[in-house]
């Protein structure tokens, strides 16, 4: 019984920590929306940090204090963007937009605003 208890918890724990953070007035955004503003574009963040994301999935994130990290993005249907990067690490986040802002929403319940 008790297995079954320590599955059922641990089976709850992924659902629990993908409610990312969202606030009144956040819109996620599908993936056809996400492809149209993400894909052959770059966005700047507020720490001058820069994400490009090419035509052919290939991503970088440049650092404003320099250094670049690159990887492959795809868009899923569920609208996360997941980046598995040439070191070995992957992440998925969300995009959402509140009123004029584009935000991005990391799994942790960070927040990182986009520049207009």
């Amino acid at each position: 019984m008790r297995y079954l208890t320590l599955g059922l918890i641990l089976l709850a724990l992924p659902a629990a920590a993908q409610d990312w953070a969202m606030r009144d007035g956040d819109k996620s955004l599908a993936q056809a929306a996400l492809t149209e503003r993400l894909v052959g574009q770059q966005i700047q963040f507020y720490d001058n940090g820069i994400s490009r994301f090419e035509t052919d999935g290939r991503y970088s994130y440049t650092y404003d204090q320099g250094g670049t990290a690159y990887g492959q993005f795809e868009i899923a249907e569920d609208g996360l963007v997941c980046i598995d990067f040439v070191n070995g690490f992957s992440r998925c986040d969300r995009y959402v937009e509140n009123g004029e802002r584009f935000i991005l929403l990391t799994t942790d319940g960070l927040r990182f605003p986009i520049r207009p």
